[in-house]
């Protein structure tokens, strides 16, 4: 089933459940009101979501309406936790080769990971507002799962049936911001604004074998300006599949339902062309990606970080060719 949360004027929204072509919506007030009630009791609510859905799904809901992303808030408009990996280790050995820095070993053993803001998430389609373009303001394209209860000391295999549901995320960069932050010891903070999500979260069932060992084996699309800049497959390069992201949260606390565990920036390796250098026919899903290849390529980068009036779409598609999450459409805005 595909669910989504539609603005009301209150901090947590209503919930809806959506149909597969993400045409039609229902409310779904008489088995929840709100997310979060689902994923607490999951066991009870979700089969009773599911039979909507395939009510919705066959034509016969009394209620139902044209589905709106742009009414849409973040699925789960604010979580009890939001933990972001960076599971794609070539992004990390991209970066790092660009200012001659190597990738210590532990990195491919233990998954890299940060606390993120968890109180203020955005819509699809809501503007990200900065104060300042000097900041180095960079979109992520990522996929995240929101969990279920998941116990401290979980393995990989327990911690990867704590998936309920999977999202897109655009995980907000302020570029510039981030070298000041990390000198301090502490790691990201100011750097990190709110992230958005996609118009739907899905349960696994919902991508078929595209799901497979933790893994969404689909193509991430990323549009910057209306240019197709990012046609990333997400299955192959994941270092570390999400069982071992939420396992890696679960070393020394307990995952409580309703935490959202993203992967950090989709992430494919280069191949060599015709002409024997390097390429990376697939592109990228943030621009700091881009200008560590042009750093790594001609010495220096060229591609500029977004700008006010700058606006991206992040989507993937099915092996039929439908969007599976809907897509995150935002505009950069400033200050005013």
């Amino acid at each position: 089933m595909k669910l989504a949360t539609y603005r009301d004027g209150s901090r947590d929204g209503q919930l809806v459940v959506v149909s597969r072509d993400l045409q039609s919506a229902h409310y779904a007030t008489g088995i929840a009101s709100r997310l979060q009630q689902v994923l607490d009791d999951w066991n009870f609510l979700a089969p009773q979501l599911q039979d909507l859905a395939q009510t919705l799904e066959g034509g016969k809901a009394r209620h139902a309406f044209p589905f709106d992303p742009a009414q849409c808030m973040a699925p789960l408009p604010r979580a009890y936790q939001w933990a972001d990996g960076s599971a794609y280790i070539n992004h990390v050995e991209l970066v790092r080769a660009a200012r001659n820095a190597e990738v210590p070993k532990s990195f491919y053993e233990d998954p890299l990971m940060y606390q993120g803001g968890s109180d203020d998430f955005l819509g699809p389609c809501e503007d990200a507002k900065f104060a300042s373009e000097d900041w180095g303001i960079d979109f992520e394209a990522e996929l995240a799962v929101v969990t279920g209860d998941v116990p401290m000391g979980a393995s990989p295999e327990q911690a990867l049936e704590g998936v309920r549901l999977l999202m897109l995320a655009n995980d907000w960069s302020l570029r510039n911001l981030i070298p000041a932050e990390l000198a301090k010891g502490f790691g990201f903070f100011q750097s990190k604004p709110a992230t958005a999500f996609s118009p739907v979260a899905v349960t696994p069932d919902e991508l078929g074998d595209a799901w497979e060992g933790g893994r969404v084996h689909l193509v991430l699309q990323s549009a910057w300006n209306g240019r197709k800049v990012g046609l990333c497959e997400a299955g192959p390069d994941m270092t570390f599949h999400f069982g071992q992201l939420i396992a890696h949260i679960c070393k020394t606390r307990n995952v409580r339902a309703g935490s959202i565990v993203g992967s950090g920036t989709v992430s494919n390796r280069g191949v060599q062309g015709a002409s024997g250098h390097t390429e990376w026919p697939k592109g990228y899903s943030c621009i700091a990606e881009k200008r560590a290849i042009e750093t790594i390529q001609d010495g220096q980068p060229t591609t500029q970080f977004m700008r006010f009036g700058g606006t991206i779409r992040i989507e993937m598609k099915g092996k039929d060719g439908q969007s599976v999450f809907g897509a995150i459409e935002q505009k950069v805005v400033g200050p005013q």
